[in-house]
């Protein structure tokens, strides 16, 4: 395989990576160096792309693809993995029996495209790392694996908290005179615990609605996040939730002259 191949879509050397939707920069939490260290977005801590006029200490915020086209931070080196939906550090592992496991697996693969500016995920195993005994459904492999920013919106003041009281207040009663009993809707919590089971084309509510929320929190924070995306699930809806499964990928230089952005 060529080293062009390895690259899979992300430029040689060092690079940002910054989400189209609030403009963060993925950022090792703390800028630790310990395994399963969360990968967040974080705002822009040094504005030069030019490696000598660079603050060392966003570096952080600074990533390469090795040699074995793993993706890693810069400031430790240690790779990324993913655990459950999150992008974390990972140390390199020894092999531990059965194998694959959680704890001792391949590394996925990310993959950036020019084309879409989505970041992908793809694994050699499935991803949720069941025993060998339930190792029979390859369900994982029909679905898509996409990095987005998750929206925090600001907390409610005590003005829409009443405004929301008053509203069901209302809309409860006319439920009873009307014959109709309110519908309720299922909790994470029964879902996973089997008491409800969700058919292919259900989601939860919590899962239905984040696409849609404002991104209007004054927190510096933002979270990363690996969706699973099946193969009937509706693209993401609107500009701004399609923005924030799109990543620019900024290149650092070494000179002043050259100037290059992957979009």
């Amino acid at each position: 395989m060529s080293a062009n191949a390895q690259l899979y879509g992300f430029p040689p050397g060092y690079f940002v990576i910054r989400n189209l939707a609030n403009g963060r920069l993925w950022d090792v939490g703390g800028d630790d160096v310990e395994d399963s260290v969360e990968i967040l977005l974080w705002p822009e801590k040094e504005k030069s792309l030019v490696e000598t006029l660079r603050n060392p200490d966003a570096n952080n915020q600074v990533f390469f693809i090795d040699t074995s086209g793993a993706l890693c931070s810069r400031s430790s080196g240690h790779a990324i993995d993913v655990e459950g939906d999150r992008l974390v550090l990972r140390h390199r592992r020894p092999i531990s029996q059965p194998y694959p496991n959680e704890y001792s697996h391949p590394l996925p693969r990310f993959s950036y495209s020019r084309e879409t500016q989505h970041i992908t995920a793809s694994f050699q195993c499935d991803p949720a790392y069941p025993p060998p005994a339930a190792q029979t459904s390859t369900a994982w492999m029909r679905k898509t694996y996409v990095l987005s920013s998750i929206p925090m919106p600001k907390p409610k003041s005590l003005l829409d908290n009443a405004s929301a009281f008053l509203s069901s207040a209302v809309i409860t009663p006319i439920s009873f005179f009307s014959g109709g009993a309110a519908q309720r809707k299922a909790t994470p919590e029964e879902v996973f615990s089997g008491d409800i089971d969700l058919t292919e084309d259900e989601t939860l509510e919590q899962d239905r609605g984040v696409e849609g929320e404002a991104d209007d929190s004054p927190e510096l924070l933002r979270r990363l996040r690996l969706l699973t995306i099946g193969q009937r699930d509706a693209p993401a809806e609107g500009d701004n939730a399609r923005k924030r499964r799109q990543w620019q990928i900024l290149p650092l230089r070494t000179s002043v002259a050259h100037r290059r952005q992957l979009k």
